[in-house]
């Protein structure tokens, strides 16, 4: 029995990794013409490692780590559409149709057990990543080729490596430090190190690694993908955040914005689209390729209506986190609110990145009434339809027509600027640092002002009012992204969010109601399940079963 640092440290297949990164176009897209070249039979450890467009493969190889194309519901990488978007239903965010055995769910419900699919993901992809990332640095410096090019070459690999351990570390704390390649005997024997070490190592990778990549405005349009100086900052950002150390946060996140290349776009909406998506706000992004290396999202999340299976269900928590267009929270005793046009008179953003019933996809309308058994929506427990009363919009272009599991081509944001301005108000905020209008006008404001969102500025300098406002600002800007879980993690507020009954929309005109939902609402809202979150436990993910039962020592 071998353990999966052993599978992709020890004993990585040259021949079969290159078949793979042959056989799709993913994040490098000024490698594309060297993928192509070669036979998926042609590569041996031996004689790889000769010229410079063997390297563009391996630095090919590196971005993709363990990313697979099409359908998938497990994560097998970070930075998959599964590994961000599904993130979410371990929150107060989003709810998996499958069901509360959903593994994604357990993560959260107090049910959490090392032998959770989920987590041995996206252990196996980062080890699979870091075992590629490796030997692209231990081999790399033997190519005959330009210093320069060898030196940004290694910059983007030590990002890639550092990003994947402080995934590592926000999510299981202690683990195994591996920077070079391993024999079998040393994967199955590897020691963990504890959490501040790794913290201490993808701090001075990223450093080092942000000194020689280029910065966001110097990639050119071919290079659409490549890591950049503003995306390891970004990554240290969140380390230093993660980690409570403000003053440096503040300062990172200072840096990025001082560099003035990136922005925020007028046009929220677009920006998750393949119109919009090589805007100057998506600092970083998982790169798709329709009909090469599809995003297959689309099957998963589109309603039924459109033939998708609705596996993404937005809860009502979210929805309800959105409030009305003039910056005042949402109240259902509102006039404004309308039941029969949730969408009336709210935040844009609730828009943009959410459907409810009645509302318009594409050309369908989106009909998920408890009432409407006619409809393939219907808000059930049965159907393959919404589980909430609530579906996904975020991420879609709505005029396509092309194959949902293959032809979609829309990119998955990683990091956009929008996080980095409210990092870095909230970095100031925890550093205990004064307030100003001036400061609030340049980041959350911003955000919330951009044109197509419009919402009034925020003008609270006390820090106890402000931090729940900035804090559910972040939640909504960044809905389904993929850190809200990191969030509650970090701020430590898994026992406030993450316990008791979860509900959807409300329906009080519904007649099925009364007799359907599986518990009943004062407000009608329908309910979607309970969650019993561990604080101290569920808060740190355990190393999976498999890896303890060949090495022990992982379990210590």
């Amino acid at each position: 029995m071998t353990n999966l640092l052993n599978t992709y440290i020890g004993r990585i297949s040259y021949i079969a990794r290159f078949a793979v990164l042959s056989m799709a176009l993913i994040f490098v897209s000024s490698c594309d013409e060297e993928l192509e070249q070669f036979p998926s039979n042609a590569f041996a450890k031996d004689n790889f490692w000769t010229s410079e467009s063997n390297a563009n493969i391996a630095l090919t190889g590196a971005y993709r780590g363990a990313i697979e194309y099409g359908t998938q519901v497990v994560p097998s990488d970070w930075w998959t559409y599964c590994g961000i978007v599904f993130m979410e239903f371990a929150t107060d965010n989003a709810y998996d149709r499958r069901g509360d055995n959903s593994t994604q769910n357990r993560l959260t419900d107090g049910t959490l057990l090392p032998n959770n699919n989920v987590i041995n993901g996206y252990w196996k992809g980062s080890y699979k990543r870091i075992a590629i990332c490796n030997d692209f640095l231990e081999n790399v410096g033997n190519v005959d080729m330009d210093q320069g090019k060898i030196d940004r070459m290694t910059a983007e690999v030590r990002f890639l490596r550092a990003s994947t351990y402080f995934y590592i570390s926000q999510f299981w704390g202690s683990a195994p430090l591996v920077t070079t390649t391993l024999t079998p005997d040393e994967a199955n024997n590897v020691d963990k190190v504890s959490k501040a070490e790794l913290v201490s190592f993808v701090i001075s990778e990223l450093e080092a690694a942000a000194a020689d990549l280029p910065s966001f405005g110097e990639l050119s349009g071919s290079e659409a993908g490549r890591a950049s100086k503003q995306a390891a900052l970004a990554f240290l950002g969140r380390m230093y955040l993660g980690e409570k150390n403000f003053i440096e946060a503040s300062k990172v996140y200072k840096e990025i914005i001082d560099m003035g290349e990136n922005i925020i776009d007028p046009d929220y909406a677009s920006l998750f689209t393949p119109a919009n998506e090589a805007s100057s706000e998506n600092i970083f992004s998982t790169q798709y390729f329709g009909g090469q290396a599809g995003n297959s999202l689309p099957q998963h999340a589109y309603p039924a209506v459109a033939s998708g299976w609705h596996i993404v269900n937005p809860l009502g928590s979210l929805a309800d986190a959105y409030g009305f267009d003039d910056g005042t929270p949402l109240s259902y005793d509102d006039p404004r609110f309308d039941y029969d046009d949730m969408g009336a008179n709210r935040d844009p953003r609730f828009r943009y990145n959410l459907l409810w019933d009645g509302s318009s996809f594409g050309d369908k309308i989106y009909d998920c009434h408890p009432d409407h058994t006619e409809s393939l929506d219907q808000l059930t427990y049965s159907k393959q339809a919404t589980r909430t009363g609530y579906g996904l919009r975020k991420f879609f272009d709505e005029s396509f027509s092309g194959n949902l599991r293959s032809d979609y081509g829309g990119n998955i944001p990683i990091i956009r600027y929008a996080e980095v301005l409210l990092s870095y108000l909230e970095a100031e905020l925890e550093a205990g640092n004064p307030i100003t209008q001036t400061l609030l006008d340049e980041t959350i404001n911003k955000v919330r002002g951009r044109a197509s969102v419009g919402l009034p500025p925020i003008t609270e300098t006390d820090p106890a009012t402000l931090r729940p406002i900035l804090r559910n600002e972040r939640r909504i800007e960044l809905a389904l992204e993929g850190q809200r879980l990191w969030d509650i993690f970090r701020w430590d507020i898994g026992d406030e969010v993450l316990v008791g009954d979860f509900w959807g929309a409300p329906f009080p005109s519904s007649t099925l109601y009364p007799t359907t939902s599986k518990k009943i609402d004062p407000q009608s809202r329908w309910y979607v399940t309970t969650k019993n979150f561990r604080a101290g436990t569920d808060n740190v993910w355990p190393i999976p079963e498999s890896e303890v039962n060949v090495n022990p020592k992982l379990g210590n």
